[in-house]
């Protein structure tokens, strides 16, 4: 194999490595927490049961209108400014809320989204808290409370309570900051003359499996942070009792069946789609009996049990925990995380690898956004910052370029005299590499160092709600999407959806074009291959790049435009990179 063949091959398992090695590495040497417990159901392991709980799913066969259902039991409305919605008083259940800030699609006439919805509806989604008792009468599903207060808003605590046959009065207090937290105390008095042990629990049950699950990027489904951080192991697919396929064991994102119940101190728990999110979060100072569970047809449930309490006659106990339900939000996540002290709760966004470069590029970003007030022009201007940072690598690459085009005649003068010695002839290149100065791999620096940059910035604007349909100019009304001027379907006008593989935008289209200009404008390489290889190169980028974000698209082809705008100035530095190769060897 020649030189320059093999330096092709080495960046191109590097870039490899880089890319797909390191999932594998960390599942390997940092594996998650394993369960504490499981146990045959069906024929199916599943994480054992917190003693005295079933889980929750109690939707019927029929399901109903939503209004229907919500106008069927006494609720205390939710007002705040991210979160409308209503508590449940039968079942103490935060099961509706909507979250008016976002949008289900771009169109100006969309529905807000819809987080909860509750028991007996399409995809049923609620939060449920509850006590777990031996010989005392405790409320269940169908007890109605008692409420202080008709609206639960910042600052405006409600407070809902019901007294059992023996003297006991158990209480919830819910407490709702602006943004997607509540805070959950719940009481229990004990005005019997007979001590009685309780223990307070909370619960998280979702009826329907999302459609964007889980890939090797993002983890969607049951998440966590438990002793050994965030856990992305574990699937709906693990819950129903089904064990991984052979890439999820090779990649290590999907655990075993039935791995799925953890007894850890403190720690967050619940379900996480692409941009919401709802959790469960204990008293972080206590140990905590956490599970995820399968339930009925396709409801699974995520809870967390404190340790049983002893509560003497005329004495009263409170636990404090916290839900969070709403959206993704980066710095909400992040605030929480620090003011309540929990552990990984910002990981709740499955960042990856190259966090320690998204989050400054998600920062970076959402700044050059509030200035300039257009998402497309701030995905720009962080183009040319990132460019501009590279820019000296750049320079270094074009040196080396030049080094090794003067140094190709004499490559090819050695590569012929010991053909028949592929050791001497190895031998004899690098010395020549030595004598020259010239390091064969600094022009793939530059494409090495862009490679995790690239992945990062997919990254956020995969993830992070705050890059959700942004527009930027003409029909582009989402960057976090793919382009949807499809050309097959002459832009939406013939009904028809092309295949995936064909859904060939414009900006995917300018992507291609950028590209074959950024390589014409290179020294065409010596070796046949590569030269075919490069040919067809941007041809097949803009097919592998049309499903994936616009703004991620628009970072490329602004990248090849600065590209090719340095290369001209560049090769006004070193015209040796533009000679014929007879003259620049002379």
């Amino acid at each position: 194999m020649k030189e320059d063949q093999k330096n092709f091959v080495l960046f191109a398992v590097i870039a490899a490595l880089l890319l797909f090695a390191w999932p594998m590495v960390t599942h390997w040497f940092f594996p998650q927490q394993q369960p504490s417990s499981t146990q045959m159901v069906n024929g199916k392991q599943v994480a054992k049961p917190v003693t005295g709980t079933t889980p929750a799913a109690d939707t019927p066969a029929a399901v109903r209108d939503r209004t229907v259902v919500l106008a069927e039991a006494p609720r205390v409305a939710i007002d705040t400014p991210a979160l409308k919605g209503s508590i449940n008083l039968k079942g103490a259940r935060i099961d509706d809320l909507v979250l008016p800030k976002y949008s289900e699609t771009v169109a100006k006439n969309s529905p807000p989204v819809h987080l909860f919805s509750p028991s007996g509806t399409k995809g049923a989604y609620f939060a449920g808290f509850g006590w777990i008792a031996d010989g005392v009468q405790v409320p269940t599903k169908d007890t109605v409370f008692k409420a202080d207060g008709t609206v639960l808003k910042p600052g405006t605590p409600v407070t809902l309570t019901w007294d059992n046959a023996t003297g006991q009065r158990f209480a919830i207090r819910f407490a709702v900051d602006e943004n997607y937290l509540f805070t959950v105390d719940q009481s229990v008095a004990n005005l019997g003359t007979a001590p009685v042990s309780v223990r307070p629990y909370s619960l998280l049950s979702r009826t329907g499996v999302p459609t964007d699950l889980d890939s090797w990027t993002n983890h969607i489904g049951p998440l966590g942070a438990f002793a050994n951080g965030a856990n992305y192991d574990i699937s709906y697919k693990n819950l129903e009792g089904e064990e991984p396929g052979f890439f999820s064991k090779m990649f290590g994102t999907s655990a075993k069946a039935g791995e799925n119940a953890f007894n850890v101190k403190g720690g967050w728990i619940g379900f996480g789609d692409k941009y919401w999110l709802s959790a469960l979060i204990p008293d972080q100072k206590l140990q905590v009996n956490s599970a995820f569970r399968p339930a009925q047809g396709d409801t699974f449930q995520a809870d967390a049990a404190l340790p049983t309490i002893a509560i003497p006659a005329g004495k009263a106990i409170t636990t404090t925990s916290h839900v969070f339900a709403g959206a993704k939000e980066v710095r909400a996540l992040d605030h929480y995380e620090s003011t309540l002290g929990v552990a990984h709760f910002g990981n709740a966004i499955d960042w990856g690898w190259f966090q320690i470069l998204e989050k400054p590029i998600f920062y970076y970003l959402g700044w050059l956004f509030h200035l300039v007030g257009n998402f497309g022009v701030a995905i720009i201007l962080l183009t040319i910052t990132i460019r501009g940072l590279l820019f000296p690598i750049a320079h270094k690459q074009f040196e080396s370029m030049a080094r090794m085009r003067v140094m190709q005649p004499k490559m090819k003068a050695l590569q012929e005299r010991y053909k028949d010695d592929k050791q001497r002839q190895q031998q004899e290149i690098m010395k020549l590499y030595k004598e020259e100065k010239v390091n064969p791999l600094a022009g793939c620096l530059p494409i090495l160092l862009q490679i995790p940059i690239m992945f990062a910035l997919y990254k956020v604007l995969l993830l992070t709600i705050e890059m959700r349909h942004q527009p930027f100019a003409l029909w582009i009304h989402d960057l976090s999407a793919p382009d949807p001027a499809t050309i097959l379907n002459l832009f939406g006008y013939l009904h028809f959806t092309p295949p995936g593989f064909l859904a060939i935008g414009v900006v995917p289209v300018l992507l291609g074009v950028s590209m074959f200009f950024q390589m014409k404008f290179n020294p065409a390489p010596m070796d046949e291959v590569q030269k075919q290889v490069f040919a067809i190169m941007p041809w097949m980028l803009m097919f592998m790049m049309a499903p994936f974000a616009v703004g991620l698209q628009l970072y490329w082809i602004t990248s090849n435009c600065i590209t090719i705008l340095q290369q001209q100035w560049l090769y006004s530095r070193h015209p040796v990179l533009k000679q014929p190769k007879e003259k620049a060897a002379k």
